[in-house]
């Protein structure tokens, strides 16, 4: 048994809010009109909520997923209130998932759109998702715009784990080299500096270096870590501030390698998202006001709002593009290519695709000079301390000959 939260109006119209035991979502609704009470918002009370978030978590595939198999059950010749009963079923493991399609079909059931009844879960369903059912829904095309976002899902998904894949080795001889050293600071550098406090030897260089830097490390360690984290939150801090976010989406624009790859991702989101937009019937734009809240990038953002302000006055697509000077003359040309020949979406999956394959290229490359790279380093600092800790001791094994 659950205890839920509502907001109600009761008969007289009256807004009332309160609690209700049940054991799921429709049962809770239920209860209510029973009562004379009808929910308009109805969410599991914060306890569960923050337990059914950590453990069961809404991730990118599992919408992916809710798309493919609501398309193919619509596909089949289901109403759309029994195909999301059917998908509850299929979702036992992740209670959280469950809990939206079921609200999902209450909401439905009730005479909603499906556009509306995912509109009431922002957080996992985003503006694009929504438009896109919502244009299906116009034109008598749902099915198809399901199996498009369920695409372009899976494509978002399949080049995340990609990225995750290529960058695990790194991090991970990061991760273990830092554990490595803090064990030799922490743990071996001690006990030898009590030996060599013992004989009136001069230490070499190198061991006063790793002697001090060990003392540091060790008397001030809050101090390392206070300002680890001030310096965090100050970057985050600065980084909620429109001004901050734009300095930093310029800056990665502007850095040498990453720059590009930033831009490449960028674009190619936008034309893959505009270039689904259009195929389902969303106007122009709209397309692209939805668009650009893709990019990730608030340069780029504000760049494709002016170029909307233009295409609004009757301009194509590529010239206000062009005027702002951040798109690549490639990407431009199979714009203004498919204006010219009626195939607009077609040239934009193009340039998605090209730049998704060129970015998952140079990812690749970086990460196969990044590997050793990272093996440089850390044999380099691991050799250090290692020598630092040695020298003394040949030094004292020389004296004692």
């Amino acid at each position: 048994m659950e205890t839920f939260e509502y907001v109600a109006l009761d008969r007289s119209g009256k807004k009332r809010r309160g609690t209700v035991e049940a054991p799921t979502v429709s049962d809770a609704r239920f209860s209510l009109r029973e009562d004379g009470i009808y929910p308009v918002g109805l969410q599991a009370k914060s306890p569960t909520i923050l337990r059914v978030n950590l453990w069961n978590r809404i991730r990118k595939k599992d919408i992916a997923t809710f798309s493919r198999q609501l398309t193919i059950l619509l596909e089949a010749g289901l109403p759309l209130v029994q195909a999301l009963s059917g998908l509850t079923e299929d979702v036992e493991e992740n209670r959280a998932m469950r809990s939206v399609i079921m609200d999902i079909k209450e909401k439905v059931s009730e005479g909603k759109s499906l556009s509306e009844a995912l509109s009431s879960h922002p957080g996992i369903f985003s503006p694009l998702f929504i438009n896109m059912i919502r244009a299906g829904e116009s034109s008598g095309t749902l099915e198809k715009v399901l199996g498009e976002l369920c695409e372009l899902t899976e494509k978002e998904v399949a080049f995340r784990s990609k990225l995750r894949g290529v960058l695990a080795y790194p991090v991970l001889v990061a991760v273990i080299g830092t554990g490595i050293v803090s064990f030799l600071l922490a743990v071996v550098l001690p006990t030898l500096t009590r030996i060599f406090a013992d004989i009136d030897v001069a230490l070499p260089r190198p061991t006063r270096i790793l002697i001090s830097t060990g003392d540091f490390f060790r008397g001030f360690w809050w101090l390392v870590f206070i300002g680890i984290v001030a310096i965090f939150l100050g970057f985050s801090r600065i980084g909620k501030t429109v001004s901050g976010r734009k300095v930093y989406d310029r800056t990665k624009l502007r850095l040498p390698v990453v720059g590009k790859l930033v831009l490449k991702s960028a674009i190619s989101r936008f034309c893959r998202t505009l270039g689904t937009l259009i195929t389902s019937g969303v106007p122009i734009l709209s397309s692209l006001d939805i668009a650009r809240n893709v990019v990730g990038n608030n340069v780029l953002a504000e760049s494709i709002e002016r170029a909307r302000q233009d295409v609004k006055e009757g301009e194509s697509i590529t010239n206000p593009l062009r005027k702002e000077g951040i798109f690549p003359p490639f990407a431009l040309r199979l714009i203004s290519s498919g204006e010219e020949s009626g195939r607009l979406e077609e040239m934009l999956f193009k340039v998605a695709d090209t730049y998704d394959d060129e970015v998952s290229a140079t990812v690749t490359v970086l990460s196969s000079l990044l590997e050793p790279i990272m093996v440089i380093l850390m044999g380099i600092v691991v050799g250090f301390i290692v020598l630092a800790i040695l020298l003394p001791i040949f030094e004292m094994n020389q004296i004692i000959r």
